[in-house]
């Protein structure tokens, strides 16, 4: 029969051949002393040893597989960590959700940040397809294959111990049989010995020979018994010897062979696709790196310089020559209220003119979100602030336009399936919207009123078609009371910003049930303290405070609901009235806030309500 030999243990085969040889080169039989020696020697040389080096060999193997094993889990967690950082570095620079990410969006290379923030994003998430392809395809499998291989393992050398225990205790019974063979011999030797001396002696009485005869006779035959039971187990024993160094023992490194080969096999197909692992998603990170590539390539440093003039473009005039001021003429002239008054008219007007004239270097003050109407704004600015408020209100009117078109189908169906809905439930809904496209509507007129107003006040006049009746300009204007406070300003605005020069002779007619501007305390203004150093104004009226007024502003005073003033100055069309509450507190209030009633000898002699 032809049986595959391992390599691992050729050394046994040889060990083998050589007593197979010895065998046969002697003729003549071993003594039992001898023959105790030669198995003692094949037993200790193929059991004991080898079976305690393969036993090292394979649980060395064993802590290999786990150690690669480990190996490939720690490399997976470095993937998961690292992919779990790069995307949080992604996220750190994400922009935020507000106004300023719009602007930013603008510019090319903003945007080719962000698609660069995007690409490593899809680049940390190929990480973590690689940390999850090794712990699907290396590490699972590794594991449960541990644990095969350690039953395995555990079972063949079970077998071997069993067939060792075997054949030790065949090897006993043995030698039992041999000792006991071998004391009947030496009694039945005593006997014949004893029985022979027993004959020779002329005095032993015939009774006593007899009896030695029977008692030798009686030893060889157990002699010969034992012999027949010595012979009988040997050949047996040898059988079983036969059959354990020659078949037992060979099946059983054979298998442990195969262990080791799949083992060593299994080990190199899990190193491949380590590196197939990561092989497999190279083309998609050379995707997001061409995509990084091509972002970077799509910046245009002069169409973001183009952005920038555009957004910051004023629409302002360059200023014109700063004329000179006479102070001279001021001081011929005779002190009365009404030289101070015209003074004070011209200081006021020329350093208003200056200011609106040297507008490049004027600094703003106001940090907050500014007026309604954004006149705080230059006038191309304000003019594509306003321009983008009228198409986020025409959006909103067409989403709300969109709902009562659906409520109304809604409400067909109802009536034509009374089953299906309630028609009348849907009308206060229908009611609602309506409210609101009325009051978006409302609110679109009003800011196309403003930006009517700054087109016309702008040099370039190219879309003249967009006014309307909503907004006109004349000596004697009546304007609504809830953007006339706001279009109605001084020349010095609170936050020392552009603000646009206003007819002298033009004045405003307040509704006589005031509604208090959204946001008084934006548009108020930031006064000069040219009265500080001047002589203390006289009184021309009083007036009543309809509203609450902080005042926050420099050159302002705050009043509250009800409360009694003096007025020291009248509105000069801008839309404020000075007041005073007593010698140390005076300062500027709206128009609109408070009910005037000025003396019958002053001048002008007017009721502002």
């Amino acid at each position: 029969m032809l049986r595959r030999r391992s390599d691992f243990f050729v050394f046994l085969d040889s060990s083998f051949s050589t007593i197979s040889e010895k065998e046969e080169e002697k003729e003549e039989p071993l003594s039992p002393y001898e023959e105790y020696l030669q198995v003692l020697l094949q037993m200790k040389m193929t059991s004991a040893d080898q079976f305690d080096n393969l036993e090292k060999h394979t649980q060395w193997g064993i802590e290999f597989v786990e150690k690669y094993t480990k190996f490939v889990k720690e490399r997976s967690e470095i993937e998961i960590n690292y992919a779990k950082q790069i995307r949080n570095l992604s996220k750190k620079y994400q922009p935020k959700k507000n106004s300023r990410e719009e602007e930013e969006s603008k510019y090319t290379f903003c945007r080719a940040f962000l698609t660069t923030l995007n690409e490593l994003n899809d680049y940390a998430g190929q990480h973590e397809v690689i940390a999850e392809n090794l712990t699907a395809q290396i590490i699972s499998e590794l594991s449960r294959y541990l644990q095969e291989l350690k039953s395995e393992r555990k079972s063949h050398f079970h077998d071997g111990r069993k067939a060792q225990q075997h054949i030790e205790s065949s090897w006993k019974q043995l030698e039992s049989c041999k000792r006991r063979f071998e004391r009947d011999c030496k009694e039945a030797d005593r006997a014949q010995q004893y029985f022979e001396k027993m004959d020779a002696d002329i005095n032993v009485t015939k009774a006593d020979v007899e009896k030695a005869r029977q008692q030798a006779q009686m030893r060889h035959q157990m002699a010969a018994d034992s012999k027949g039971d010595y012979s009988s187990y040997l050949q047996k024993f040898n059988q079983e010897q036969n059959e354990h160094y020659y078949t037992i023992i060979p099946n059983i490194f054979q298998k442990l062979q195969d262990m080791e080969e799949k083992r060593i096999e299994r080990l190199g197909v899990c190193m491949k696709t380590f590196a197939d692992v990561d092989r497999q998603v190279l083309p998609i990170v050379g995707k997001c790196l061409d995509g990084m590539t091509k972002a970077s390539e799509s910046i245009e440093p002069k169409s973001d310089s183009k952005q920038v003039v555009e957004a910051y473009k004023s629409g302002f005039e360059p200023p014109g020559d700063v004329e000179f001021e006479d102070y001279g003429q001021a001081m011929k002239r005779t002190a009365s209220e009404s030289s101070l008054s015209n003074s004070r008219e011209v200081k006021e007007k020329s350093t208003s003119k200056s200011k609106g004239k040297l507008w490049p270097f004027i600094k703003n003050k106001n940090k907050g979100s500014g007026p309604e109407d954004f006149s705080h704004l230059p006038p191309e600015q304000r003019r594509k602030k306003l321009q983008g408020k009228i198409d986020e209100l025409n959006k909103d009117i067409q989403k709300e336009m969109d709902q009562r078109d659906a409520l109304t189908k809604m409400k067909d169906v109802y009536v034509k399936n009374p089953q299906m809905g309630d028609p009348a439930s849907v009308d206060p809904r229908l009611s609602e919207i309506g409210q609101n496209i009325e009051k978006l509507q409302f609110e679109v007129q009003k800011f196309e009123g403003w930006l009517a107003e700054v087109e016309e006040r702008m040099p370039s006049k190219s879309d003249t078609h967009r006014r309307s009746g909503v907004y006109e300009t004349q000596n004697s204007t009546t304007v609504s009371n809830n953007c006339a406070q706001d279009r109605e300003r001084p020349l010095s605005s609170p936050d020392g910003s552009y603000t646009e020069e206003q007819n002298s002779e033009t004045q405003v007619k307040a509704n006589p049930n005031p509604t208090p501007p959204t946001n008084p305390t934006s548009t108020t203004p930031e006064f000069d303290d040219e009265f500080d150093d001047e002589e203390t104004l006289p009184t021309i009226g009083t007036c009543k405070a309809l509203y609450p007024f902080e005042g926050h502003n420099e050159g302002t005073i705050s009043v509250v609901e009800g409360e009694l003033l003096y007025v020291i100055e009248e509105d000069k069309g801008d839309g404020w009235t000075r007041v005073r509450r007593n010698e140390d507190e005076e300062g500027y209030v709206p128009t609109s806030y408070i009910e005037v009633f000025l003396e019958t000898n002053a001048k002008g002699a007017m009721t502002y309500i």
